[in-house]
């Protein structure tokens, strides 16, 4: 049986509308919901990983529960079945790229770009396997 994701990240943006364009152009989320208040501003979003999962975001502003965090910052990491078609993709929608394609000696191959001040950094694999599990194949 298959599980339904139920860790979200939540991120603050100075600029929700860019971000979601980037996430959506760079890396393939696809928006399901945006709430925005009587001025405009979009209080809470939610995009979905083709993948499974998803991220929930909004305007920075000072009446938010994270208020305290900076806007913005953080990182999440993606596993994707195809790394190498995600960062052509993600290049190609010109995100900034921190980290070109690396196969990791752990068995992962990764790449970082970077939206605004968040890092994301999409890998092949779901899990790091240990030397011995490397060595079994």
């Amino acid at each position: 049986m298959t599980q339904k994701p139920h860790v979200w990240p939540s991120l603050r943006y100075e600029d929700p509308v860019a971000a979601m364009r980037f996430l959506s152009d760079a890396l393939g989320f696809v928006k399901v919901v945006e709430y925005q208040n009587d001025e405009g501003i979009i209080e809470h979003a939610q995009m979905s990983w083709p993948n499974g999962g998803g991220i929930m975001l909004g305007q920075a502003r000072e009446n938010s529960a994270i208020a305290e965090l900076p806007a913005g910052t953080g990182a999440v990491y993606l596993v994707a079945p195809d790394p190498d078609e995600l960062f052509v993709r993600a290049k190609s929608a010109g995100a900034t790229i921190v980290m070109e394609l690396t196969d990791q000696e752990y068995g992962s191959r990764d790449f970082t770009v970077r939206d605004q001040r968040v890092f994301f950094g999409p890998s092949g694999r779901t899990r790091a396997r240990s030397p011995a599990q490397r060595e079994a194949g």
